[in-house]
């Protein structure tokens, strides 16, 4: 494995020589989802918060970053815990926030500071300004916030004001486009119900999609004193008084979506490849990859906490099951089945991702692209992508472009199963969740 650095010492390339097998143990780093949400109520909350297994990424950084220009204090310990200091509303009444690329931080901070009220201005990275949040305005000025579009209409950056608000009707929106619209909503909710004489009713149009993370959201709120009646998954009560109060210590489980990667060395590379920190009890969707590993042909080993993964291993000829499959409600744990479908017996069906579109980059076009680089037919739609595997001696040495998408360089890490060398460029973009995945990668798999 080799680097050439650039003049700004981010990696410019990394070149991963081919492996025939994988095996080992491995620590997630915490949940990005998980991370965002507990650093935002925490903040928001009554009491002292102690966070433990706190993601250390680009995206939580932003989200430190912004909680720290609001007047939140942060205290770090030698041991890494995090302890905010909840304020209930941010002290300082203007700001102007950069936000990256981080959508589990634009898009509740967003609704949060909106319901606040003040003078504030939220920008990101060019392609965060290209990533659609007209469903969020359009709620939030329905609950009478001053919400105005500083470029494009339904695309950050944002200026915020002091609306007139009213949370007496309820607020709508859209279920189709990001589940982070109705995340957003929900974690704001407790600042108008907690002053309130009625319930804060949020209702979606049209289907939800990623209904795990909405789950996720839900299960944070509760853990933080927040009871939120939900009416299948239309219609959402946060009832009259409710507020965030600190539980005093909160643990952050690992990355599920991460996991993903490292299921599927397990199922490629032989293993056993154990992954510690997320398992069975976890309260993210992204663990239901493991289902799909299995089905693919991978030995699962669920436990409370931890997830061993063996299979046969694709350098020497085997291979795995094809799939035709939903992938709705995982749509990030998909692009690593897109990955590996390369090795499959039969092409390969995602359905039901039209989220990808509006990701970091649009990944049915980026991962189309990109793995026809390699040597595989693929086909795709609007919301669907087909798959057809590489037969031996139809692989070709590439060099994968990342669109400054973590998500791209690490599914496509799993491309040096076949047989020829895969050079990643810009490999540093897996920093938005997970730094050290290469060094991880290179100490399980082997030549």
């Amino acid at each position: 494995m080799t680097t050439t650095r650039s003049v700004d010492t981010r990696p410019e390339q990394l070149l991963l020589g081919a492996v025939g097998s994988a095996r080992g143990t491995m620590t997630l780093p915490g949940s990005k989802s998980i991370s965002n949400r507990a650093l935002l109520i925490a903040a928001l909350a009554e009491g002292r918060t102690t966070l433990h297994g706190l993601l250390d990424s680009d995206d939580t950084r932003v989200m430190l970053q912004s909680l720290k220009a609001l007047g939140v204090m942060l205290e770090p310990s030698t041991d890494g815990a995090l302890t905010v200091e909840g304020v209930r509303r941010f002290p300082a009444n203007t700001a102007n926030l950069f936000l990256g690329n981080a959508g589990t931080a634009f898009r509740p901070l967003t609704a949060a500071l909106a319901v606040q009220g003040g003078a504030y201005e939220l920008s990101g990275v060019p392609r965060m300004h290209e990533r659609p949040i007209g469903d969020l305005v359009d709620a939030l000025r329905m609950l009478g916030a001053d919400v105005e579009y500083l470029g494009t209409p339904g695309y950050p950056p944002l200026r915020i004001g002091r609306g007139s608000l009213d949370a007496s009707r309820a607020v709508r929106v859209r279920g189709n486009v990001s589940s982070q619209f109705l995340t957003a909503l929900l974690m704001a909710a407790p600042l108008l119900a907690g002053p309130a004489a009625a319930d804060v009713v949020i209702e979606v149009e049209g289907e939800l999609i990623s209904q795990p993370y909405i789950l996720i959201t839900l299960n944070l709120m509760a853990r933080f004193g927040v009871q939120v009646e939900q009416q299948g998954w239309q219609r959402f009560v946060v009832p009259a008084g409710a507020r965030y109060r600190s539980p005093g210590e909160y643990h952050i489980e690992g990355d599920a979506s991460s996991a993903s990667y490292f299921m599927a060395l397990g199922a490629l590379g032989g293993g056993p490849v154990r992954i510690l920190g997320a398992g069975a009890g976890s309260i993210q969707g992204d663990i239901e990859f493991a289902e799909v590993v299995r089905d693919m042909g991978g030995a699962v080993t669920l436990e409370a906490d931890s997830i061993e993964v063996k299979g046969g291993r694709v350098a020497s000829g085997d291979r795995l099951r094809a799939f035709d499959r939903d992938f709705n409600l995982i749509p990030d744990a998909a692009m690593t089945a897109a990955a590996m479908a390369l090795y499959a017996d039969g092409p390969c069906v995602l359905r039901n991702i039209g989220s990808w579109r509006v990701k970091e980059t649009d990944r049915i076009e980026a991962m189309h692209t990109e793995l026809a680089k390699l040597g595989a037919k693929v086909e795709s739609g609007p919301d669907w992508l087909k798959v057809f595997p590489i037969e031996p001696g139809g692989w070709r040495a590439a060099e994968i472009h990342t669109y400054d998408d973590h998500r791209m360089a690490m599914c496509f890490s799993l491309a040096a199963f076949g047989g020829v060398p895969v050079t990643i460029l810009d490999p540093a973009c897996v920093g938005k969740t997970f730094p050290e995945y290469f060094e991880v990668y290179q100490r399980l798999v082997q030549p």
